[in-house]
Protein backbone atom coordinates (compact mmCIF):
# COMPACT_ATOMS: atom_id res chain seq x y z
CA UNK A 1 0.00 0.00 0.00
CA UNK A 2 1.19 3.50 -1.45
CA UNK A 3 1.28 6.27 1.24
CA UNK A 4 -1.48 7.90 -0.59
CA UNK A 5 -4.02 5.21 -0.32
CA UNK A 6 -2.81 4.83 3.75
CA UNK A 7 -3.56 8.61 4.08
CA UNK A 8 -6.82 8.30 2.17
CA UNK A 9 -8.06 5.25 4.10
CA UNK A 10 -7.24 7.17 7.32
CA UNK A 11 -9.13 10.28 6.32
CA UNK A 12 -12.08 7.96 5.50
CA UNK A 13 -11.61 7.18 9.13
CA UNK A 14 -11.75 10.60 10.82
CA UNK A 15 -14.38 11.61 8.85
CA UNK A 16 -16.39 8.60 9.36
CA UNK A 17 -19.69 9.41 11.99
CA UNK A 18 -19.10 7.82 15.33
CA UNK A 19 -22.36 5.28 16.60
CA UNK A 20 -24.50 6.00 19.38
CA UNK A 21 -23.61 4.86 22.80
CA UNK A 22 -25.69 2.53 24.79
CA UNK A 23 -26.64 5.21 27.37
CA UNK A 24 -27.53 8.00 24.69
CA UNK A 25 -30.25 5.48 23.16
CA UNK A 26 -31.48 4.80 26.60
CA UNK A 27 -31.47 8.45 27.07
CA UNK A 28 -33.75 8.91 23.78
CA UNK A 29 -35.92 5.75 24.52
CA UNK A 30 -36.42 8.15 28.37
CA UNK A 31 -37.62 11.36 26.66
CA UNK A 32 -39.51 9.95 24.05
CA UNK A 33 -41.22 7.38 26.73
CA UNK A 34 -42.03 10.92 28.71
CA UNK A 35 -43.32 12.74 26.28
CA UNK A 36 -45.87 9.98 25.51
CA UNK A 37 -46.93 10.09 29.11
CA UNK A 38 -47.73 13.81 28.92
CA UNK A 39 -49.18 13.83 25.22
CA UNK A 40 -51.35 10.93 25.34
CA UNK A 41 -53.92 12.00 28.17
CA UNK A 42 -54.35 15.24 26.90
CA UNK A 43 -54.99 13.41 23.21
CA UNK A 44 -57.28 11.26 24.66
CA UNK A 45 -59.02 13.98 26.53
CA UNK A 46 -59.35 16.28 23.04
CA UNK A 47 -60.39 13.20 21.07
CA UNK A 48 -63.59 12.81 23.86
CA UNK A 49 -63.95 16.07 23.77
CA UNK A 50 -64.36 16.58 19.98
CA UNK A 51 -67.34 13.30 20.05
CA UNK A 52 -68.73 15.41 23.29
CA UNK A 53 -69.15 18.41 20.57
CA UNK A 54 -70.40 16.00 17.63
CA UNK A 55 -72.53 14.22 20.06
CA UNK A 56 -74.37 18.06 20.88
CA UNK A 57 -74.66 19.09 17.00
CA UNK A 58 -76.66 15.47 17.09
CA UNK A 59 -78.85 16.71 19.69
CA UNK A 60 -79.47 19.93 18.35
CA UNK A 61 -80.25 18.24 15.44
CA UNK A 62 -82.90 16.36 16.74
CA UNK A 63 -84.67 19.02 18.20
CA UNK A 64 -84.73 21.00 15.03
CA UNK A 65 -86.14 18.04 13.63
CA UNK A 66 -89.00 17.90 16.00
CA UNK A 67 -90.13 21.33 15.38
CA UNK A 68 -89.77 20.43 12.10
CA UNK A 69 -91.70 17.65 12.58
CA UNK A 70 -94.77 19.59 14.18
CA UNK A 71 -94.58 21.78 11.50
CA UNK A 72 -96.06 19.23 9.45
CA UNK A 73 -97.96 17.68 11.86
CA UNK A 74 -100.65 20.33 13.59
CA UNK A 75 -97.56 21.42 16.02
CA UNK A 76 -97.47 17.89 17.59
CA UNK A 77 -94.53 16.53 18.75
CA UNK A 78 -93.45 12.78 17.10
CA UNK A 79 -94.99 10.23 19.21
CA UNK A 80 -92.92 8.17 20.93
CA UNK A 81 -94.01 4.60 19.55
CA UNK A 82 -96.58 2.58 18.13
CA UNK A 83 -97.31 -0.71 16.50
CA UNK A 84 -99.14 -2.11 13.77
CA UNK A 85 -99.95 -5.72 12.77
CA UNK A 86 -100.98 -6.80 9.43
CA UNK A 87 -101.11 -10.35 8.55
CA UNK A 88 -97.24 -11.80 8.94
CA UNK A 89 -96.39 -8.34 8.93
CA UNK A 90 -95.87 -6.60 12.56
CA UNK A 91 -94.02 -3.17 12.04
CA UNK A 92 -93.02 -0.74 14.78
CA UNK A 93 -92.85 3.16 14.54
CA UNK A 94 -90.81 4.84 17.27
CA UNK A 95 -89.70 8.27 17.44
CA UNK A 96 -85.78 6.98 16.21
CA UNK A 97 -86.34 4.08 14.31
CA UNK A 98 -89.31 2.19 12.13
CA UNK A 99 -88.26 -1.05 11.71
CA UNK A 100 -90.55 -3.96 9.63
CA UNK A 101 -90.40 -7.35 10.09
CA UNK A 102 -91.99 -10.29 8.05
CA UNK A 103 -92.47 -13.77 7.93
CA UNK A 104 -92.75 -15.79 5.11
CA UNK A 105 -93.06 -19.49 4.58
CA UNK A 106 -91.03 -21.31 2.22
CA UNK A 107 -91.65 -25.10 1.41
CA UNK A 108 -88.30 -26.20 1.34
CA UNK A 109 -87.01 -23.83 4.17
CA UNK A 110 -90.02 -23.24 6.14
CA UNK A 111 -90.88 -19.84 8.13
CA UNK A 112 -88.02 -17.00 7.92
CA UNK A 113 -88.05 -13.72 9.52
CA UNK A 114 -86.46 -10.67 8.12
CA UNK A 115 -86.59 -7.26 9.81
CA UNK A 116 -85.80 -3.81 7.80
CA UNK A 117 -84.81 -1.06 9.57
CA UNK A 118 -84.80 2.66 8.70
CA UNK A 119 -84.73 6.15 10.75
CA UNK A 120 -87.98 6.96 12.75
CA UNK A 121 -90.29 9.63 12.89
CA UNK A 122 -88.75 12.33 14.29
CA UNK A 123 -86.60 12.01 10.96
CA UNK A 124 -89.32 11.38 8.84
CA UNK A 125 -88.00 8.12 7.66
CA UNK A 126 -84.78 9.51 6.06
CA UNK A 127 -81.36 10.17 7.48
CA UNK A 128 -78.20 8.86 8.33
CA UNK A 129 -77.05 6.56 10.67
CA UNK A 130 -74.41 8.60 12.44
CA UNK A 131 -76.85 11.40 13.53
CA UNK A 132 -78.64 8.89 15.65
CA UNK A 133 -75.69 7.34 17.61
CA UNK A 134 -73.88 9.18 20.22
CA UNK A 135 -70.05 9.23 19.39
CA UNK A 136 -69.28 7.62 23.02
CA UNK A 137 -71.98 4.61 23.17
CA UNK A 138 -70.36 1.01 22.97
CA UNK A 139 -73.28 -1.35 22.93
CA UNK A 140 -73.41 -4.18 25.40
CA UNK A 141 -76.08 -6.41 26.96
CA UNK A 142 -79.56 -5.72 26.61
CA UNK A 143 -79.27 -3.47 23.18
CA UNK A 144 -81.10 -6.77 21.57
CA UNK A 145 -83.92 -4.50 20.27
CA UNK A 146 -84.44 -3.55 16.97
CA UNK A 147 -82.63 -0.71 15.80
CA UNK A 148 -80.22 -0.46 18.82
CA UNK A 149 -77.50 0.46 16.76
CA UNK A 150 -78.67 3.29 15.55
CA UNK A 151 -79.55 5.43 18.82
CA UNK A 152 -77.54 6.05 21.98
CA UNK A 153 -80.62 8.55 22.51
CA UNK A 154 -83.65 9.14 24.62
CA UNK A 155 -86.90 11.20 23.92
CA UNK A 156 -88.93 13.02 26.93
CA UNK A 157 -91.35 10.40 26.89
CA UNK A 158 -93.03 10.99 30.47
CA UNK A 159 -94.41 14.65 29.06
CA UNK A 160 -93.94 15.13 25.56
CA UNK A 161 -93.95 12.04 23.59
CA UNK A 162 -96.35 9.59 25.15
CA UNK A 163 -97.16 6.87 22.79
CA UNK A 164 -99.12 3.93 22.33
CA UNK A 165 -99.28 1.90 26.04
CA UNK A 166 -98.96 5.08 27.65
CA UNK A 167 -101.40 6.89 30.29
CA UNK A 168 -101.66 9.06 27.57
CA UNK A 169 -100.96 8.46 23.97
CA UNK A 170 -101.54 11.59 22.00
CA UNK A 171 -98.05 13.69 21.77
CA UNK A 172 -97.92 16.79 23.46
CA UNK A 173 -98.15 20.13 21.42
CA UNK A 174 -95.47 22.64 20.90
CA UNK A 175 -98.16 25.15 22.66
CA UNK A 176 -98.23 23.09 25.51
CA UNK A 177 -94.65 23.55 26.87
CA UNK A 178 -94.97 26.58 28.72
CA UNK A 179 -91.07 26.59 29.40
CA UNK A 180 -89.18 25.56 26.73
CA UNK A 181 -85.42 26.15 27.41
CA UNK A 182 -86.28 24.62 30.83
CA UNK A 183 -87.75 21.66 29.33
CA UNK A 184 -85.99 18.32 28.21
CA UNK A 185 -86.33 16.93 24.71
CA UNK A 186 -83.60 14.60 23.93
CA UNK A 187 -80.49 13.37 25.47
CA UNK A 188 -77.92 10.44 26.40
CA UNK A 189 -79.89 7.71 27.11
CA UNK A 190 -78.32 4.90 29.04
CA UNK A 191 -79.61 2.70 32.42
CA UNK A 192 -77.97 -0.41 33.95
CA UNK A 193 -78.48 -2.54 30.44
CA UNK A 194 -77.19 -0.10 28.38
CA UNK A 195 -78.67 2.51 25.97
CA UNK A 196 -82.47 3.13 25.85
CA UNK A 197 -84.76 5.48 24.43
CA UNK A 198 -87.47 6.44 26.26
CA UNK A 199 -86.69 9.56 28.62
CA UNK A 200 -88.11 9.17 32.05
CA UNK A 201 -89.33 11.69 34.81
CA UNK A 202 -87.87 10.96 38.28
CA UNK A 203 -91.44 10.37 39.20
CA UNK A 204 -95.18 9.61 37.91
CA UNK A 205 -97.23 13.12 37.30
CA UNK A 206 -100.49 12.05 36.08
CA UNK A 207 -102.06 15.28 37.15
CA UNK A 208 -100.23 17.47 35.15
CA UNK A 209 -99.64 15.86 31.79
CA UNK A 210 -97.35 13.22 32.86
CA UNK A 211 -97.05 9.52 32.78
CA UNK A 212 -97.98 6.27 34.68
CA UNK A 213 -95.28 4.24 33.92
CA UNK A 214 -93.46 1.62 36.13
CA UNK A 215 -89.35 1.02 35.49
CA UNK A 216 -88.43 4.92 36.24
CA UNK A 217 -84.67 3.42 36.47
CA UNK A 218 -84.58 2.58 32.91
CA UNK A 219 -85.23 5.57 31.19
CA UNK A 220 -82.12 7.75 33.15
CA UNK A 221 -79.71 10.23 31.11
CA UNK A 222 -75.60 8.40 30.67
CA UNK A 223 -73.49 10.96 32.18
CA UNK A 224 -70.76 9.40 29.96
CA UNK A 225 -69.24 12.59 28.86
CA UNK A 226 -66.26 13.09 31.23
CA UNK A 227 -69.09 13.29 34.02
CA UNK A 228 -71.45 15.05 32.22
CA UNK A 229 -74.53 14.46 29.95
CA UNK A 230 -75.86 16.33 27.19
CA UNK A 231 -79.68 17.02 26.56
CA UNK A 232 -81.56 19.69 24.39
CA UNK A 233 -84.31 21.41 25.39
CA UNK A 234 -87.34 22.41 23.65
CA UNK A 235 -86.20 25.71 22.81
CA UNK A 236 -83.74 23.83 20.68
CA UNK A 237 -80.73 24.77 22.63
CA UNK A 238 -78.41 21.86 23.63
CA UNK A 239 -76.01 21.64 26.44
CA UNK A 240 -73.50 19.38 28.58
CA UNK A 241 -75.11 18.81 31.89
CA UNK A 242 -73.40 18.27 35.28
CA UNK A 243 -76.20 17.63 37.85
CA UNK A 244 -77.03 14.33 38.17
CA UNK A 245 -80.25 13.04 40.82
CA UNK A 246 -80.66 9.31 41.89
CA UNK A 247 -84.03 10.61 43.42
CA UNK A 248 -87.12 8.12 42.81
CA UNK A 249 -88.99 5.52 44.22
CA UNK A 250 -87.57 3.79 46.89
CA UNK A 251 -87.88 0.32 45.05
CA UNK A 252 -86.13 1.77 42.10
CA UNK A 253 -83.61 4.09 43.29
CA UNK A 254 -80.75 1.13 44.19
CA UNK A 255 -80.50 0.14 40.77
CA UNK A 256 -79.92 3.67 39.39
CA UNK A 257 -77.31 4.22 42.09
CA UNK A 258 -75.74 1.21 41.36
CA UNK A 259 -75.67 2.04 37.62
CA UNK A 260 -73.23 4.86 38.90
CA UNK A 261 -72.82 6.69 35.05
CA UNK A 262 -76.68 7.31 34.63
CA UNK A 263 -79.25 9.28 36.35
CA UNK A 264 -82.12 11.93 36.23
CA UNK A 265 -81.34 16.05 35.22
CA UNK A 266 -83.62 17.40 37.99
CA UNK A 267 -84.00 16.13 42.13
CA UNK A 268 -88.23 16.10 41.16
CA UNK A 269 -89.95 16.18 37.57
CA UNK A 270 -88.54 20.31 36.55
CA UNK A 271 -87.04 19.71 33.97
CA UNK A 272 -89.21 17.31 32.04
CA UNK A 273 -92.90 19.02 32.75
CA UNK A 274 -94.59 21.26 30.12
CA UNK A 275 -95.13 24.02 33.07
Amino acid sequence: MNTNQHRTRIARRLVRPPGFTLIEVLTAVAIIALLLAILLPALSAATRAARGTACLSNLRQFAMAAHQYADAHKMLFPISQYSLQDGMTSVSVCWDVISRTEWKYSPTTGWAQSTTIRPGLVWHGVNTPEINRCPEVRLGRGDNWAGAAYTGYNYNTSYIGHGEGEFIVRPASVSQVRRPAECALFGDGEYSGGVNKFMRSPYKDIKNGGDDFDGRSAGTQGYRHTGRTNVAFVDGHAVAWLEKWTETYPNEQEAVRQAKHTGFLSQDNRLYDLK
